[in-house]
């Protein structure tokens, strides 16, 4: 099999003998030495790899975790089937998730000389007609483009045949997920050939760790993890400690419901965040690296192993890295899905082989991390940025984004919108953007309710703030963060009071219980949002006279003392789906709490059930489905409901073939 190991020609790297400029001859750089034949041979390669020049058809599919949960191993292996029963000549290649999840399972058709055309929702019955249509009528199977992109009022657009020209797409501006769905994550060579570690091979022949740090800073990249501290400085404040160990982290346990940015980005571009971290391990002085990653990720920690055994077969990684001296070695260290650790301290003690929970800060990582040693602990957006910086410059960084937010955002948008999927857009850009002109609004003609971003230690917005930019101060000024990348969207069937008691159930379960506040005071928030959406026990009650007196005053006070007094940023942040909806949906708490009424007719314990008795014939079939027997009439009268044996199990109203029942 051909690769650009066995073509290149000059003194090709050994551990005693690596070459310093192996990349810069693949991109036929200044440097490269190699003959007149080899450059030519190169170069045809890296075009052939781009899909410049290729003589055979190149067929790719969707293989993230999001395209094989919809069957694309089964279209995978069809395609394979019918190629070898057809005896055409094609190479099959699988590639991450490009970012249109609600469209998987996506392939894509590159013929010599023609167009790439992508076709979505692919399924094995599939297979055959985009093959005819390719290989025999040489035309495009228009019934399956991936351009059938879906809005709000129920229409779609069609006769997009390529990808940038999807609504989906035409936003976006993709940095981080530039190889994502274009390459085969698994191949080196595909991501040396789109410039992978030249970024790399330039910072160790021309750059000193000071410069690195210093283009990181003038860049203004700030960590995407949630908290957004300034990359530059973090690096800074590591170089400067003298040590003879240092360490570097990648964060990739990410625990929010409705996130699943690092994983496609690892699942799809692993060279890229394995790139950025040896560059960042240079800058700081650290010669051994970690990346935790959540067990449930096995795709993306098999293509992370191999990835590391790749770089390092190239030199690339390792002992004397391209022969600058330089040595870094990465491992991966597996988390057991505690959200907790997505907290950097917390992390630390796990692969230290502790109980993950959070350490009072300072000492910071960066003077006393990993072991005791100055670390530096950055999530995987953040890394995968460093590479873009280096080769094309921080002042190109600067130009996009805000004043204080430079560069591109990743979003998983999800929930109530009509295209879910990956999204990577400047900073600066809208929430109301994202979700009508990339996400196409609310599907089934439903109203735009809220979005909650930042996952559970975020903020539920209404539409009163959706045209809020995108950046770090913005997103604080309106009672939100940006968090790790998170963006769920509610229509109007969405109770917000429920929505704050899903996410404190989860943060409450969560808590690794170190600290009073966070341990205490989630489990006695999502009490109170227990008894707000269930039907009182008693008016006798302490607990529910208290509530009913004190109210959201008594829930806001905790909220502040759990914000102002717990341990580590995520107990700091845990009472934020309380204090959001509170601040933008106060209605509907009085609703529940007064009226004990859910205005989104969510709640069950809420509802009541009634029967027109204008349109009730007397039939009977409600009673007689009734597991409770709570409804009473006679044959061919009006029927009623005994409202204390109502258990709102909704049978009645299912059942009901004269829409006589109703809820309220």
């Amino acid at each position: 099999m051909k690769s650009f190991a066995k073509i290149y020609h000059g003194c090709w790297h050994t551990p005693d003998n690596p070459c310093r400029f192996f990349v810069d001859c693949i991109n036929n750089g200044p440097h490269c030495n190699q003959s007149a034949e080899a450059k030519e041979e190169l170069s045809a390669y890296k075009k052939e790899l781009l899909l410049e020049h290729h003589a055979q058809p190149v067929i790719m599919v969707g293989m993230g975790t999001c395209g094989l949960a919809n069957g694309a191993q089964a279209v995978y292996d069809k395609l394979r089937e019918e190629l070898t029963a057809r005896q055409i000549d094609a190479q099959l290649w699988s590639t991450g998730c490009v970012g249109f999840c609600s469209m998987e399972v996506i392939v894509d058709i590159k013929l010599p000389k023609s167009a790439r055309v992508s076709y979505a929702r692919v399924t094995p019955a599939d297979v055959p007609a985009i093959l005819d249509a390719a290989f025999i009528q040489d035309k495009i199977d228009t019934d399956r483009l991936l351009g059938v992109y879906k809005t709000g009022n129920g229409k779609s657009v069609n006769g997009f045949t390529a990808i940038d020209d999807v609504p989906f797409f035409k936003k976006q501006k993709k940095l981080v997920l530039a190889n994502c769905g274009v390459i085969n994550p698994e191949s080196i060579d595909q991501y040396l050939a789109r410039d992978g570690y030249r970024a790399l091979a330039k910072i160790l022949s021309t750059m000193s760790p000071v410069d690195v740090i210093e283009e990181i800073k003038k860049s203004g990249l700030r960590g995407r993890g949630g908290g957004g501290f300034p990359t530059g400085k973090k690096w800074e404040f590591a170089y400067k400690e003298k040590s003879e160990q240092k360490y570097l982290i990648c964060n990739a346990d990410e625990g929010d419901p409705g996130a699943f940015m690092d994983r496609a980005v690892l699942e799809g571009d692993p060279h890229r965040v394995v790139e950025g971290m040896i560059i960042a391990a240079y800058a700081i002085g650290a010669s051994q690296g970690y990346i935790y990653c959540r067990a449930e990720y096995p795709l993306a920690i098999q293509r992370l192993e191999k990835t590391i055994h790749d770089a390092e077969a190239y030199g690339l990684m390792g002992d004397n890295i391209l022969g600058s001296g330089f040595s870094f070695h990465l491992k991966i260290k597996k988390g057991a899905g505690a959200f907790v650790c997505g907290e950097e301290t917390a992390l630390i003690n796990s692969i230290e082989g502790k109980r993950g929970m959070p350490r009072p800060r300072p000492p910071f990582p960066a003077v006393a991390g990993l072991f005791g040693k100055p670390t530096v602990v950055n999530n995987v957006e953040t890394f995968a940025n460093v590479s873009t910086i280096v080769l094309g410059g921080a002042d190109a960084y600067a130009a996009i984004g805000t004043a204080n937010s430079k560069g591109t955002k990743i979003f998983a948008l999800s929930g109530k919108v009509c295209n879910t999927g990956l999204v990577e857009v400047p900073m600066g850009t809208t929430l109301r953007e994202v979700i009508f002109d990339i996400g196409g609004g609310i599907p089934n003609g439903k109203e735009f309710k809220a979005v909650q971003i930042g996952g559970p230690s975020g903020g539920a917005l209404p539409e009163s703030v959706i045209d809020t930019a995108v950046d770090y101060e913005s997103l604080k000024s309106i009672g939100a963060m940006m968090g790790s990348g998170g963006l769920v969207v509610m229509d109007e069937t969405t109770c917000m009071v429920d929505l704050a008691k899903y996410f404190m159930t989860f943060i409450a379960s969560e808590s690794c219980g170190k600290c009073i506040p966070c341990r205490e005071g989630t489990k006695r928030l999502l009490e109170i949002l227990e008894r707000l959406t269930q039907s009182y026990r008693s008016e006798k009650s302490p607990e529910d006279a208290l509530l009913r007196f004190q109210g959201m005053v008594y829930m806001e006070r905790l909220a502040d003392v759990i914000k102002n007094t717990s341990l580590c940023g995520l107990g700091q942040t845990a009472a934020n789906p309380v204090l959001s909806t509170l601040r933008y949906f106060r209605d509907e708490y009085e609703a529940h709490l007064y009226d004990r009424k859910c205005p989104a007719g969510h709640c069950r314990e809420l509802l009541t059930y009634h029967i027109d008795t204008d349109k009730c014939t007397g039939c009977t079939l409600c009673a007689r489905k009734c597991p409770q027997g709570a409804i009473i009439g006679e044959v061919k009268k009006a029927h009623y409901i005994i409202e204390d044996k109502c258990v709102r199990c909704d049978i009645c109203r299912q059942n009901c073939k004269f829409d006589a029942i109703y809820v309220e």
